[in-house]
């Protein structure tokens, strides 16, 4: 069916952008087209959130159309055309090198899913067909503060309360998409943080519904670098609120793949290379006023769970698990909801846990694979935004320690026959990634915290 695809669908064409401007709000319109197909999404950015006085239209519209360049990789993946035509506005060859690079690791799940095999150099040709240039990066104003993507897990949780001082200049960002539910835990979390609705900043992004219905039809599916996403639309935003900094909760576990031997990685956008790359291309593309970093790259999973079980407020909130985002709640049978329920396990009360999860996840012998996947090397690890492997094997090893009668059953198996290498406390209690970007000032919070 790829090659079919590929074959009948040769050019993937980004075909516009139009902003309509009204006393409330900007409405953005795309138009992107593969022969026949034409898609039409769209963005709205509501007037009342923008704090910029010193707005340049013409930036602006600059600043979305780069987004449509990040948001195309919806629709490019129906087909996987090995050509993508941009025609609203110039970029030059190393732009489209950045964006093919996104394409190509940000989709390496939905290659390996779809039984895909295509090299760098083979992947895709961007073609540039405009005289439209955008030449002038300078903008008036000054930017101070922090805006701060929240998505209702632990890891931005934490990012929340390390920040808390600056709280009067933190705006907390929230993408919104028409296929998906309303991120209750987002928003609830933001509550527990002492937040108002003032102080959320929200960015809409409607996906043309004929997506669903192609996929109906054979059309192909799979992951995309969302966070790629989600980091050019907090970018825009973070201009027209005048905010400095954009604060990830992206921790140093994220750098690692999924599947061994190989750079697949689930969670490439919120990797490391990714966030260097995106910094590069803002700070040379766009403007080196706002900067991108997250507050949690030197700190691996087992540390931000330390960090999370100090503000046990949290725990009735927030949530990580995508199989229950439209009902709010742990689907307590997916990889996700058991990685978080192993991590937690050591440290929270028994009712603590059942305050969280509703199941005793490590008595369910259905979760066998699953956690085989999460403990041993010689498995795949689950396609989920989960820790590396060590840090699972040493919470369940701690666990081992302090409960060592009435085993549950996973756990018991993990004992008797798993026989895993001990990992030491060192390595993950005393790790700290010295591949960051974190302004000195933040990382003096966190070694405050630590």
């Amino acid at each position: 069916m790829f090659q079919e695809l590929r074959n009948q669908y040769r050019e993937f064409i980004y075909e516009s952008f139009q902003v309509e401007e009204t006393s409330k709000q900007y409405t953005v319109t795309y138009h992107f087209r593969i022969n026949e197909l034409s898609f039409f999404p769209q963005v709205i950015v509501e007037k009342e959130q923008i704090k910029n006085k010193n707005i340049d239209r013409e930036f602006l519209d600059y600043l979305f159309f780069q987004y449509g360049l990040f948001d195309l990789m919806n629709y490019y993946k129906l087909t996987c055309s090995p050509k993508i035509i941009i025609k609203p506005m110039k970029i030059n060859e190393e732009q489209c090198e950045f964006f093919k690079k996104i394409l190509y690791h940000g989709l390496g799940e939905y290659f390996y899913k779809n039984g895909i095999d295509l090299t760098y150099q083979d992947f895709v040709e961007f073609e540039v067909d405009s005289e439209c240039e955008y030449s002038n990066h300078m903008m008036d104003g000054d930017f101070s503060g922090n805006l701060i993507p929240v998505g209702g897990g632990k890891d931005s949780v934490v990012t929340l309360e390390l920040l808390k001082d600056y709280h009067s200049d933190n705006k907390v960002f929230m993408l919104e998409r028409n296929l998906y539910p309303k991120n209750q835990a987002g928003y609830d979390s933001i509550q527990v943080a002492g937040y108002q609705e003032e102080d959320i900043v929200i960015f809409k992004n409607n996906l043309d519904l004929e997506l669903l219905e192609l996929n109906k039809k054979g059309y192909l599916n799979g992951h995309i670098p969302f966070s790629a996403c989600l980091s050019m639309a907090s970018f825009l935003m973070a201009y027209l609120t005048n905010k400095k900094y954009i604060v990830l909760s992206n921790e140093a576990s994220a750098n690692e793949g999924n599947v061994k031997g190989t750079k697949i990685n689930h969670q490439y956008s919120k990797s490391y290379e990714y966030e260097r790359d995106f910094r590069e291309y803002t700070k040379k593309y766009l403007t080196d006023k706002i900067e991108y970093f997250s507050l949690l790259r030197c700190l691996n999973e087992y540390e931000i769970v330390q960090e999370f079980i100090k503000h046990k407020e949290y725990l009735s909130v927030f949530r990580s698990c995508n199989r229950g985002t439209k009902e709010n709640i742990w689907c307590n049978h997916c990889s996700k909801c058991l990685y978080v329920y192993i991590m937690l396990y050591p440290h929270l009360k028994e009712e603590e846990m059942k305050q969280v999860f509703s199941n005793e996840m490590l008595d369910d012998d259905s979760l066998k694979e699953i956690f085989q996947a999460l403990v041993l090397e010689d498995v795949d690890k689950p396609f989920e935004c989960v820790g590396e492997k060590s840090e699972i094997n040493y919470s369940l090893q701690k666990a081992l320690k302090l409960k060592s009668e009435n085993l549950p059953y996973l756990l018991k198996q993990y004992k008797e026959k798993y026989h895993p290498s001990i990992v030491s406390s060192k390595e993950i209690e005393k790790y700290f990634n010295n591949q960051h970007f974190i302004p000195s000032e933040y990382l003096e919070i966190l070694r405050r915290n630590s």
